[in-house]
Protein backbone atom coordinates (compact mmCIF):
# COMPACT_ATOMS: atom_id res chain seq x y z
CA UNK A 1 0.00 0.00 0.00
CA UNK A 2 1.52 3.54 -1.23
CA UNK A 3 2.17 5.89 1.98
CA UNK A 4 0.66 9.25 2.51
CA UNK A 5 2.57 11.63 5.01
CA UNK A 6 0.27 14.11 6.36
CA UNK A 7 1.65 14.82 9.72
CA UNK A 8 3.88 18.06 8.53
CA UNK A 9 2.69 19.92 11.13
CA UNK A 10 4.21 17.54 14.13
CA UNK A 11 7.77 17.09 12.15
CA UNK A 12 8.24 17.36 8.03
CA UNK A 13 8.86 14.10 5.77
CA UNK A 14 10.34 13.44 3.56
CA UNK A 15 12.76 15.99 4.53
CA UNK A 16 14.24 18.53 1.49
CA UNK A 17 16.64 17.10 -0.76
CA UNK A 18 20.33 17.10 -0.16
CA UNK A 19 19.62 17.16 3.92
CA UNK A 20 20.35 13.33 4.93
CA UNK A 21 23.85 13.81 2.78
CA UNK A 22 24.82 16.88 3.98
CA UNK A 23 23.96 15.31 7.85
CA UNK A 24 26.18 12.33 7.00
CA UNK A 25 29.18 14.29 5.55
CA UNK A 26 28.81 16.49 9.10
CA UNK A 27 29.25 13.59 11.29
CA UNK A 28 31.98 12.36 8.95
CA UNK A 29 34.23 15.36 9.17
CA UNK A 30 36.64 15.90 11.97
CA UNK A 31 35.64 18.37 14.63
CA UNK A 32 37.79 21.23 13.36
CA UNK A 33 35.20 21.59 10.48
CA UNK A 34 32.40 22.27 12.87
CA UNK A 35 33.19 26.13 12.90
CA UNK A 36 32.07 26.00 9.02
CA UNK A 37 28.77 24.33 9.17
CA UNK A 38 27.49 26.20 11.60
CA UNK A 39 28.36 29.24 10.06
CA UNK A 40 26.85 28.00 7.04
CA UNK A 41 23.50 26.68 8.63
CA UNK A 42 23.93 30.75 10.30
CA UNK A 43 24.40 32.09 6.95
CA UNK A 44 21.54 30.88 5.26
CA UNK A 45 18.71 31.34 8.39
CA UNK A 46 19.58 35.09 7.94
CA UNK A 47 18.97 35.33 4.53
CA UNK A 48 15.28 32.93 4.89
CA UNK A 49 14.64 35.09 7.93
CA UNK A 50 15.35 38.41 6.63
CA UNK A 51 18.08 39.16 9.24
CA UNK A 52 19.79 42.05 8.17
CA UNK A 53 22.70 41.73 11.71
CA UNK A 54 23.61 38.74 11.78
CA UNK A 55 25.22 38.25 15.48
CA UNK A 56 21.50 38.79 17.12
CA UNK A 57 20.78 35.42 15.50
CA UNK A 58 21.36 32.60 17.71
CA UNK A 59 21.06 28.43 16.97
CA UNK A 60 19.48 26.21 19.43
CA UNK A 61 18.84 23.08 19.74
CA UNK A 62 14.98 23.28 19.07
CA UNK A 63 12.16 25.87 19.28
CA UNK A 64 11.30 25.03 22.95
CA UNK A 65 14.66 25.71 24.38
CA UNK A 66 14.98 28.97 22.31
CA UNK A 67 11.63 30.08 23.96
CA UNK A 68 12.77 29.24 27.35
CA UNK A 69 15.96 31.17 27.21
CA UNK A 70 14.52 34.14 25.51
CA UNK A 71 11.45 34.05 28.19
CA UNK A 72 13.94 33.69 31.27
CA UNK A 73 16.02 36.41 30.12
CA UNK A 74 13.27 39.41 29.41
CA UNK A 75 13.45 41.67 32.08
CA UNK A 76 9.81 40.76 33.25
CA UNK A 77 8.58 41.88 37.27
CA UNK A 78 5.98 41.16 39.41
CA UNK A 79 2.56 42.95 37.93
CA UNK A 80 3.79 43.10 34.53
CA UNK A 81 1.09 41.65 32.04
CA UNK A 82 1.97 39.05 29.09
CA UNK A 83 -0.79 38.96 26.40
CA UNK A 84 -0.57 35.58 24.73
CA UNK A 85 -3.86 33.93 22.65
CA UNK A 86 -5.56 30.52 23.38
CA UNK A 87 -4.15 28.76 20.70
CA UNK A 88 -0.88 28.37 22.04
CA UNK A 89 1.48 25.36 22.17
CA UNK A 90 3.27 23.71 25.48
CA UNK A 91 6.13 25.11 24.40
CA UNK A 92 5.27 28.63 24.95
CA UNK A 93 2.80 28.47 27.55
CA UNK A 94 4.86 26.34 29.80
CA UNK A 95 7.60 28.85 30.25
CA UNK A 96 5.19 31.90 30.58
CA UNK A 97 2.93 29.73 33.43
CA UNK A 98 6.69 29.54 34.82
CA UNK A 99 6.78 33.10 35.15
CA UNK A 100 3.81 33.80 36.89
CA UNK A 101 4.45 30.93 39.09
CA UNK A 102 8.24 32.28 40.11
CA UNK A 103 7.69 35.80 38.86
CA UNK A 104 4.61 37.08 39.80
CA UNK A 105 3.48 37.92 35.81
CA UNK A 106 -0.12 38.42 35.26
CA UNK A 107 -0.62 36.47 31.84
CA UNK A 108 -3.64 37.55 29.70
CA UNK A 109 -5.16 35.39 27.29
CA UNK A 110 -6.74 37.37 24.34
CA UNK A 111 -10.67 35.41 23.48
CA UNK A 112 -10.92 32.67 20.12
CA UNK A 113 -13.46 32.76 17.92
CA UNK A 114 -13.62 30.66 14.76
CA UNK A 115 -11.87 32.66 12.03
CA UNK A 116 -11.07 35.10 14.39
CA UNK A 117 -7.74 33.51 16.42
CA UNK A 118 -6.89 37.13 18.07
CA UNK A 119 -9.00 39.82 19.38
CA UNK A 120 -7.13 42.62 18.03
CA UNK A 121 -10.01 45.02 20.27
CA UNK A 122 -9.14 42.99 23.43
CA UNK A 123 -5.77 43.64 22.64
CA UNK A 124 -5.96 47.59 22.23
CA UNK A 125 -7.99 47.64 25.02
CA UNK A 126 -5.65 46.33 27.56
CA UNK A 127 -2.27 48.29 25.93
CA UNK A 128 -4.55 50.96 26.62
CA UNK A 129 -4.01 50.17 30.73
CA UNK A 130 -0.48 50.55 30.37
CA UNK A 131 1.06 47.64 32.13
CA UNK A 132 1.35 45.26 29.43
CA UNK A 133 5.31 44.80 29.17
CA UNK A 134 5.40 41.83 26.10
CA UNK A 135 3.03 39.88 23.73
CA UNK A 136 3.68 36.60 22.93
CA UNK A 137 2.07 34.83 20.47
CA UNK A 138 2.42 31.59 17.85
CA UNK A 139 2.21 32.84 14.19
CA UNK A 140 -0.20 30.08 13.47
CA UNK A 141 -2.08 27.22 15.65
CA UNK A 142 -0.38 24.17 15.26
CA UNK A 143 -4.32 22.65 15.78
CA UNK A 144 -5.60 24.42 13.73
CA UNK A 145 -3.93 25.98 11.26
CA UNK A 146 -5.41 29.38 11.79
CA UNK A 147 -2.75 32.48 11.42
CA UNK A 148 -2.87 34.94 13.54
CA UNK A 149 -2.69 38.49 12.64
CA UNK A 150 0.64 38.95 13.51
CA UNK A 151 1.51 42.08 11.39
CA UNK A 152 -1.65 44.18 12.96
CA UNK A 153 -0.89 42.82 16.50
CA UNK A 154 3.18 44.29 15.95
CA UNK A 155 1.81 47.83 15.12
CA UNK A 156 -0.77 47.60 17.58
CA UNK A 157 1.92 46.44 20.16
CA UNK A 158 4.61 49.24 19.06
CA UNK A 159 1.86 51.98 19.24
CA UNK A 160 2.09 51.08 22.61
CA UNK A 161 5.84 50.26 23.27
CA UNK A 162 5.37 46.78 23.64
CA UNK A 163 7.58 44.16 22.24
CA UNK A 164 6.50 41.23 20.74
CA UNK A 165 7.94 37.74 20.72
CA UNK A 166 6.55 35.53 17.67
CA UNK A 167 6.84 31.41 18.13
CA UNK A 168 7.24 30.71 14.30
CA UNK A 169 7.47 26.82 14.54
CA UNK A 170 4.30 26.23 12.65
CA UNK A 171 5.17 29.34 10.11
CA UNK A 172 8.81 29.44 9.17
CA UNK A 173 9.03 27.91 5.56
CA UNK A 174 5.05 27.82 5.27
CA UNK A 175 4.30 31.35 5.32
CA UNK A 176 7.02 33.88 4.04
CA UNK A 177 7.88 35.61 6.87
CA UNK A 178 10.35 38.83 6.68
CA UNK A 179 11.81 40.09 9.82
CA UNK A 180 13.16 43.40 8.79
CA UNK A 181 9.93 44.34 7.53
CA UNK A 182 7.58 42.44 10.09
CA UNK A 183 6.72 44.26 13.82
CA UNK A 184 8.35 41.84 15.28
CA UNK A 185 11.05 42.28 18.26
CA UNK A 186 11.89 38.09 18.77
CA UNK A 187 11.51 35.16 16.79
CA UNK A 188 11.69 31.68 17.57
CA UNK A 189 11.72 28.90 15.11
CA UNK A 190 11.91 25.21 14.54
CA UNK A 191 14.53 23.55 11.42
CA UNK A 192 12.77 19.70 11.58
CA UNK A 193 8.53 22.00 10.18
CA UNK A 194 8.35 24.05 7.81
CA UNK A 195 12.38 23.98 6.93
CA UNK A 196 12.35 20.76 6.09
CA UNK A 197 15.38 19.75 7.68
CA UNK A 198 15.99 17.51 10.80
CA UNK A 199 15.40 17.27 14.52
CA UNK A 200 17.46 19.03 17.04
CA UNK A 201 17.94 22.44 15.27
CA UNK A 202 16.26 25.57 15.87
CA UNK A 203 16.93 29.35 16.52
CA UNK A 204 16.06 32.68 18.04
CA UNK A 205 16.45 36.12 16.53
CA UNK A 206 16.13 39.12 18.62
CA UNK A 207 15.88 42.60 17.52
CA UNK A 208 19.20 45.28 18.60
CA UNK A 209 16.23 47.32 20.20
CA UNK A 210 15.35 44.49 22.38
CA UNK A 211 17.85 44.05 25.99
CA UNK A 212 18.08 41.02 27.80
CA UNK A 213 19.30 39.94 30.78
CA UNK A 214 21.54 36.98 30.23
CA UNK A 215 23.82 36.01 32.97
CA UNK A 216 26.18 35.02 30.34
CA UNK A 217 29.36 32.51 30.99
CA UNK A 218 32.85 34.04 30.18
CA UNK A 219 34.93 31.25 28.43
CA UNK A 220 38.54 32.89 28.64
CA UNK A 221 40.87 33.53 31.47
CA UNK A 222 41.02 37.18 31.70
CA UNK A 223 44.90 38.87 30.52
CA UNK A 224 46.69 40.53 33.65
CA UNK A 225 44.71 38.90 35.91
CA UNK A 226 47.31 38.09 38.62
CA UNK A 227 47.62 38.76 41.83
CA UNK A 228 50.20 37.96 44.62
CA UNK A 229 48.70 34.88 47.23
CA UNK A 230 49.39 34.54 50.71
CA UNK A 231 52.81 33.09 49.79
CA UNK A 232 54.03 35.66 47.40
CA UNK A 233 53.37 33.74 44.46
CA UNK A 234 50.99 34.76 41.74
CA UNK A 235 47.91 33.86 41.12
CA UNK A 236 45.50 33.68 38.05
CA UNK A 237 42.17 35.31 38.97
CA UNK A 238 39.13 34.09 36.41
CA UNK A 239 36.48 36.08 35.20
CA UNK A 240 33.25 36.19 36.62
CA UNK A 241 30.34 35.84 35.26
CA UNK A 242 28.92 39.14 33.39
CA UNK A 243 25.47 40.04 32.47
CA UNK A 244 25.21 40.48 28.67
CA UNK A 245 22.47 42.01 26.32
CA UNK A 246 21.94 38.90 24.27
CA UNK A 247 22.63 35.21 25.19
CA UNK A 248 25.86 33.28 23.46
CA UNK A 249 26.96 30.35 22.42
CA UNK A 250 27.62 28.72 25.93
CA UNK A 251 24.35 29.79 26.68
CA UNK A 252 22.53 27.35 24.65
CA UNK A 253 25.25 24.24 24.80
CA UNK A 254 26.66 21.95 22.12
CA UNK A 255 25.48 21.82 18.79
CA UNK A 256 23.76 19.28 16.46
CA UNK A 257 26.32 19.65 13.68
CA UNK A 258 24.62 16.85 11.89
CA UNK A 259 21.11 18.78 11.89
CA UNK A 260 22.87 22.10 11.90
CA UNK A 261 24.32 20.84 8.09
CA UNK A 262 20.79 19.70 7.24
CA UNK A 263 19.08 23.04 7.91
CA UNK A 264 21.69 24.74 5.84
CA UNK A 265 21.19 22.39 3.04
CA UNK A 266 17.30 22.78 3.37
CA UNK A 267 17.40 25.91 3.27
CA UNK A 268 19.70 26.39 0.68
CA UNK A 269 17.47 23.81 -1.60
CA UNK A 270 13.85 25.86 -0.95
CA UNK A 271 15.89 28.80 -1.98
CA UNK A 272 17.19 27.63 -5.65
CA UNK A 273 13.64 26.46 -6.18
CA UNK A 274 12.66 30.33 -6.27
CA UNK A 275 9.18 29.36 -5.03
CA UNK A 276 6.76 29.03 -2.26
CA UNK A 277 7.22 25.49 -1.73
CA UNK A 278 4.36 25.46 0.96
CA UNK A 279 1.91 26.80 -1.31
CA UNK A 280 0.80 23.98 -3.22
CA UNK A 281 0.02 22.56 0.45
CA UNK A 282 -1.72 25.33 1.56
CA UNK A 283 -4.07 24.95 -1.41
CA UNK A 284 -4.11 20.99 -0.09
CA UNK A 285 -5.65 22.26 2.72
CA UNK A 286 -7.95 24.73 1.65
CA UNK A 287 -9.28 21.93 -0.93
CA UNK A 288 -9.45 19.15 2.15
CA UNK A 289 -11.83 21.63 3.61
CA UNK A 290 -13.90 22.47 0.93
CA UNK A 291 -14.60 18.23 0.51
CA UNK A 292 -15.48 17.87 3.82
CA UNK A 293 -17.94 19.95 3.70
CA UNK A 294 -20.79 17.14 2.23
CA UNK A 295 -19.45 14.66 4.68
CA UNK A 296 -21.72 14.43 7.56
CA UNK A 297 -20.54 13.69 11.15
CA UNK A 298 -17.53 15.10 10.05
CA UNK A 299 -16.36 18.77 11.50
CA UNK A 300 -13.51 20.71 10.87
CA UNK A 301 -12.29 23.22 13.40
CA UNK A 302 -11.68 26.70 12.54
CA UNK A 303 -12.78 29.41 9.94
CA UNK A 304 -13.18 28.29 6.39
CA UNK A 305 -12.16 31.65 5.21
CA UNK A 306 -9.46 33.05 7.40
CA UNK A 307 -5.76 32.95 6.34
CA UNK A 308 -4.56 29.14 7.68
CA UNK A 309 -1.08 26.84 6.97
CA UNK A 310 -1.01 23.94 5.60
CA UNK A 311 -2.57 22.04 9.01
CA UNK A 312 -6.59 21.32 9.51
CA UNK A 313 -7.93 19.84 12.42
CA UNK A 314 -11.36 17.66 12.39
CA UNK A 315 -13.68 15.35 14.94
CA UNK A 316 -15.94 12.74 13.69
CA UNK A 317 -18.90 11.88 15.55
CA UNK A 318 -18.47 8.09 15.04
CA UNK A 319 -14.88 7.68 15.37
CA UNK A 320 -13.20 7.56 18.89
CA UNK A 321 -10.06 9.35 18.73
CA UNK A 322 -7.80 6.50 20.55
CA UNK A 323 -8.83 4.08 17.40
CA UNK A 324 -8.51 7.56 14.85
CA UNK A 325 -4.66 7.16 13.99
CA UNK A 326 -5.09 3.43 13.62
CA UNK A 327 -7.93 3.36 11.15
CA UNK A 328 -5.88 6.07 8.76
CA UNK A 329 -2.60 3.77 9.87
CA UNK A 330 -4.99 0.75 8.16
CA UNK A 331 -5.31 2.81 5.10
CA UNK A 332 -1.74 3.51 4.82
CA UNK A 333 -2.90 7.53 5.77
CA UNK A 334 -0.16 8.68 8.51
CA UNK A 335 -1.46 11.64 10.54
CA UNK A 336 -1.80 12.82 13.89
CA UNK A 337 -4.97 12.70 16.33
CA UNK A 338 -4.32 13.57 20.10
CA UNK A 339 -3.96 17.07 22.07
CA UNK A 340 -0.97 18.45 20.05
CA UNK A 341 0.93 19.36 22.99
CA UNK A 342 -2.12 22.12 23.32
CA UNK A 343 -4.41 21.35 25.58
CA UNK A 344 -5.49 25.21 26.21
CA UNK A 345 -6.08 25.64 22.60
CA UNK A 346 -8.29 22.27 22.12
CA UNK A 347 -10.26 23.94 24.74
CA UNK A 348 -10.68 27.12 23.04
CA UNK A 349 -11.97 25.33 20.18
CA UNK A 350 -14.18 23.57 21.63
CA UNK A 351 -12.92 19.51 21.41
CA UNK A 352 -11.28 19.00 24.85
CA UNK A 353 -10.81 15.44 23.87
CA UNK A 354 -7.86 16.27 20.80
CA UNK A 355 -8.87 16.29 16.84
CA UNK A 356 -7.11 14.53 14.14
CA UNK A 357 -5.37 16.90 12.24
CA UNK A 358 -4.11 16.89 8.34
CA UNK A 359 -0.91 18.81 7.77
CA UNK A 360 0.32 18.94 4.01
CA UNK A 361 3.80 19.38 2.64
CA UNK A 362 5.30 20.32 0.08
CA UNK A 363 5.35 16.40 -1.56
CA UNK A 364 1.79 15.96 -1.13
CA UNK A 365 -0.20 15.87 -4.34
CA UNK A 366 -4.05 16.00 -5.24
CA UNK A 367 -4.79 12.12 -4.87
CA UNK A 368 -4.41 12.45 -1.15
CA UNK A 369 -7.26 13.85 -0.77
CA UNK A 370 -9.19 11.50 -2.24
CA UNK A 371 -7.70 8.93 -0.21
CA UNK A 372 -8.08 11.49 3.01
CA UNK A 373 -11.65 11.78 2.35
CA UNK A 374 -12.63 8.07 1.39
CA UNK A 375 -11.11 7.02 4.49
CA UNK A 376 -13.11 9.78 7.13
CA UNK A 377 -16.45 8.34 4.80
CA UNK A 378 -15.30 4.78 5.92
CA UNK A 379 -14.93 5.85 9.51
CA UNK A 380 -18.19 7.51 9.69
CA UNK A 381 -20.14 4.54 7.82
CA UNK A 382 -18.24 1.49 9.24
Amino acid sequence: MESIYVNNAGTSWPKAPRVIEAASAALAAPPEASRQVLAAAHAEVCRALGVMQPERLLLTGSCTAALALVLGDLPLQEGDVVLTSALEHHALLRPLQQLVLRRGIVLETSPYAPGSPFDLDFARELLRGGQVRLIAVSGASNVTGELLPVEELGRLAHEHGVPVLLDAAQTMGVVPIDVSAMAVDMLVFAGHKGPLAPHGIGGLWVAPRVVLQSPAAVCAIEAAAADAGVDGHATLRRATPRCASFPGDCDVGSMNLAAAAGLAAALRWRREQKEDVFRQARLLRARLHEALGDVASCRVLGGQHAPHTAALSLVMDDLPLARAEAHFAERGIALRAGQHCAPYALQAIGAPEGTVRVSFGPFNQNSDIDAIVEAIVDAIDG
